[in-house]
């Protein structure tokens, strides 16, 4: 659960995993080069790794990643030092840019399931009772605990429709 209360910090948690994300990948497509910077092309390929490390670790709906032509809008206005190459830090702030919606449905999305799934197990711990077998577990537990079982559940099942 802390993992889930960190994701709800905003701002911070959003800048920290945009570095990781970005830095791994720039890294990795600089490496693969044998270059600084990145042209075009390294950059579109770079635009792709980053959508997938996303749609891959964060929960959510999956992304899709912007066309040659946005990022070829886009370059432009990241391209601070007008080299016609990226260098990193023009690399996160591009990064920034392009996800910022991103990031926004996946915070949208976390909090409607923690505020959600608890409301709906609470609501649905007095029915639950009256299974055989399952009702007397679920008459020992605290509804502290239950909550957070069904929470929990929930979030698992939103990850795994996810992969599907």
């Amino acid at each position: 659960m802390g993992q889930i209360f960190d994701k709800l910090q905003g701002k911070e948690w959003r800048e920290k995993q945009i570095r990781k994300i970005t830095d791994k990948v720039f890294d990795r497509v600089t490496n693969d080069l044998e270059r600084a910077n990145l042209n075009f092309e390294d950059l579109y390929i770079a635009v792709l790794l980053v959508f997938n490390d996303i749609n891959k670790h964060l929960p959510g709906p999956h992304f899709d990643p912007p066309s040659k032509d946005q990022v070829r809008i886009m370059i432009e206005e990241a391209d601070v030092n007008l080299d016609g190459e990226i260098d990193r830090e023009e690399f996160v702030r591009f990064i920034q840019q392009l996800t910022s919606d991103t990031f926004i449905v996946v915070s949208q999305g976390l909090i409607l399931t923690l505020v959600v799934a608890p409301t709906v197990a609470m609501a649905t711990k007095k029915t639950t009772e009256g299974v055989p077998v399952i009702g007397k577990l679920v008459q020992k537990l605290p509804n502290s605990v239950y909550a957070s079982l069904v929470t929990m559940a929930v979030m698992l099942f939103q990850k795994s429709m996810q992969e599907v």
